[in-house]
């Protein structure tokens, strides 16, 4: 069992920036790729950033490719979502998610979903 808990949200002003970690309960948090997703208000749940078990390679909608960054600490089981340049269109309840097998963009193939946090840019 891994519990997954988000925090860094908030309230931010378009083209500002904030960082969401996720931290990780048990001893095997090395042994999972971690995803961030997100969802807005009346649409679906969206991948935005997915990083491999060593923190290796890392995945990004293209959306966010060149403003977000996804790091982890296996040390800490922190997995980490700097995001820069925010804009009014990533308003949105981000989640962080732990996959053991599967496709890192396949939001149904992750084991473990954290209760998210808001992320409102205002314009």
């Amino acid at each position: 069992q891994v519990q997954l808990v988000e925090s860094g949200g908030g309230l931010v002003q378009a083209g500002g920036s904030l960082r969401l970690s996720c931290a990780a309960s048990g001893r095997t948090f090395s042994t999972y790729g971690m995803g961030w997703f997100r969802q807005a208000p009346g649409k679906e749940r969206q991948f935005v950033s997915a990083i491999t078990r060593s923190g290796g390679t890392t995945f990004y909608a293209n959306s966010v490719k060149g403003r977000f960054t996804i790091s982890r600490d296996n040390a800490k089981a922190t997995v980490y979502l700097q995001m820069n340049s925010l804009k009014p269109e990533d308003t949105a309840v981000y989640y962080c998610a732990a996959l053991r097998s599967g496709s890192y963009f396949a939001g149904d193939d992750y084991e473990y979903w954290g209760q998210g946090t808001q992320v409102t840019v205002s314009s």
